[in-house]
């Protein structure tokens, strides 16, 4: 079954990682995955939260956001009231993403803030985020060992991550925002390199589905994030 943009049903979207995108960031990416563009930078800062201080551990969190016209219509820019409901979702899942392949410990009493900025919305922002934002965080790693603030790569394995559904009765990887829309299973999946699972949100919209279809999904988007995985190994590997 074809789909609007001519993918097959397991096909992933043109995925591109541009690393080193931003000058002054300790650790930046674009990525590209199809119409779906977000800025990730890592910022090292030599803090904590209060209920880390004094206790020799690091911290690595999230912020997530969205510029006004990445989407059809214009969004409000979020700065007067603060973050809504959605964005502070969004990014505490960033943030538990990363920190699952993190030796916080080592890190110091440092934070490494990663910012996700949606520069154009077509679907799977928060996953693109997750996806990018490892490869600023590796980059952050390195800039940390150059400056001798670290003696090795706090790194633990690489992390990824994708959405599936289900649209009109067939299920599909890396939905895009009109197949979202139009999903009646909705599920985003986090990934360990070494294939163990740090996160799975799925919510059935319409009706209840089947363990059957569920393992399906996640065999699908297990595939998936191993070639993600295999991008960012790429990306990494050569001069940003």
């Amino acid at each position: 079954m074809s789909r609007s943009d001519g993918r097959k049903p397991e096909e992933l979207r043109p995925l591109h990682l541009h690393r080193g995108y931003s000058k002054f960031a300790e650790g930046s990416c674009l990525i590209e995955l199809g119409n779906t563009h977000v800025l990730c930078t890592a910022s090292v800062e030599d803090r904590v939260p209060s209920f880390l201080k004094g206790t020799g551990s690091g911290w690595v969190t999230a912020e997530y956001s969205m510029l006004p016209r990445a989407t059809q219509q214009r969004t409000p820019r979020e700065r007067e009231k603060g973050p809504g409901g959605r964005t502070q979702e969004i990014q505490r899942f960033i943030g538990r993403s990363l920190r699952s392949v993190v030796d916080l410990e080592g890190l110091g009493e440092r934070t490494i803030t990663l910012d996700c900025d949606v520069v154009q919305g077509d679907g799977g922002t928060r996953t693109a985020a997750i996806t990018g934002a490892y490869v600023a965080l590796a980059d952050a790693m390195s800039w940390l060992l150059s400056k001798g603030l670290i003696g090795r790569s706090l790194l633990l394995e690489a992390v990824a991550a994708v959405s599936v559904g289900v649209v009109l009765g067939v299920e599909y990887l890396d939905l895009n925002y009109e197949e979202d829309s139009q999903a009646a299973v909705d599920m985003n999946v986090v990934m360990t390199e070494s294939g163990k699972f740090v996160e799975i949100q799925g919510t059935a919209e319409h009706a209840p589905f089947a363990e059957q279809r569920l393992a399906r999904m996640l065999h699908m988007a297990q595939r998936a994030i191993g070639q993600i995985i295999e991008v960012q190994r790429r990306c990494l590997s050569s001069e940003p």
